[in-house]
């Protein structure tokens, strides 16, 4: 899969430095991989959860949350959003998932 941005992940751990090492080796993961489907998905990252269009990782021990969404097809995973636990949970990111 290709991370489409990863400038997203170094800016939130500049300001998160302890989410560095907890990010690049989801990073890693995900560009090792070829996943089809959610399935495939969670055989490498067990907490990843639909929601809505998109697809919600726990970093870190569930201490961060990764916002995604995939397109299987092209292997590209586009990271719409980087939270803290607070942050995820006022929910604002539901809108770019097109939550209803």
């Amino acid at each position: 899969m290709h991370i489409i941005t990863k400038k997203r992940l170094r800016e939130f751990w500049q300001t998160h430095p302890d989410a560095e090492s907890a990010m690049r080796a989801w990073a890693k993961i995900v560009q090792q991989a070829a996943w089809k489907n959610l399935a495939e998905t969670r055989s490498d990252c067990p907490s990843a959860d639909p929601v809505c269009d998109c697809t919600v990782f726990n970093i870190g021990g569930n201490k961060y949350r990764l916002i995604a969404w995939l397109n299987y097809r092209a292997q590209r995973l586009y990271v719409l959003h980087v939270l803290t636990h607070r942050e995820y949970d006022k929910e604002k990111w539901k809108d770019d998932c097109n939550c209803d």
